[in-house]
């Protein structure tokens, strides 16, 4: 009789995921809250537009507490800002999910898609032309029509998001979300320091960007566990 085979088969898919696994699941309430703030930016935009908002004396507080000097430091920072949030800021997530792909992640490389660039597309051009709100005067940077909501917020708030999904286990998840917090800031500071956008407009970019995510997060939930599943067992491809 010919000796039985050595060789070990291919690792059985678990059935539960194990305790840290990347992707992450969405947390608790995540449909609810995202349902919560896209509202809230839909309503801000509506009340900007009919012209009874309380945002107009805040916004052109900010932009008085914004001005300064159109060079120097400041300036070159807001500028790399500019830049890192349009449409170079495409290149990121593209390159993400080329990466994801590649390794076989394709249910987070879908996700990250959907949520870093399709969102854009189908949340802050339909605002923007809803909306209709002008620019402020004078701003340093070229812009185009509609100032709400912030386009490179919105994409900065997606992008931290997704990367916090798809990337990191939970420990490093906390450094990142500190991370991202500050890089979001930073964006919003930079489109108010430009005069490209109002306070309310990056407010609301942020918001939309965080509930767009949330709800997605929630509607791939039963793939990104999938994938989470096959990448304990060495199974992605």
């Amino acid at each position: 009789m010919f000796p039985a085979s050595s060789e070990a088969g291919p690792p059985a898919i678990p059935a539960t995921p194990p305790r840290h696994y990347v992707p992450a699941p969405p947390p608790r309430g995540a449909a609810i809250t995202g349902a919560v703030l896209l509202v809230a930016a839909l309503v801000i935009g509506l009340m900007l537009r009919s012209s009874v908002s309380a945002f107009g004396a805040l916004d052109a507080q900010w932009a008085q507490w914004m001005e300064g000097p159109e060079s120097g430091p400041s300036m070159d920072f807001a500028g790399i800002l500019d830049r890192m949030g349009g449409p170079m800021g495409l290149i990121v997530p593209l390159a993400l999910i080329g990466v994801l792909c590649v390794y076989g992640r394709w249910r987070s490389g879908l996700f990250a898609f959907v949520a870093a660039i399709l969102a854009n597309v189908l949340v802050v051009i339909p605002l923007k032309q809803v909306v209709d709100r002008p620019r402020p005067p004078h701003p340093l940077v070229l812009v185009t029509n509609g100032s709400f909501p912030s386009g490179q917020v919105f994409t900065s708030v997606t992008l931290v998001m997704v990367a916090a999904v798809v990337l990191f286990p939970p420990r490093a998840r906390r450094w990142w979300w500190l991370f991202g917090a500050a890089y979001v800031a930073a964006m919003m500071w930079s489109r108010i320091w430009l005069h490209a956008q109002w306070f309310s407009d990056t407010v609301a970019g942020a918001m939309a960007g965080a509930g767009i995510c949330l709800l997605l997060w929630r509607a791939f939930a039963t793939l990104l566990e999938r994938e989470a599943l096959r990448a304990a067992a060495g199974r992605l491809f």
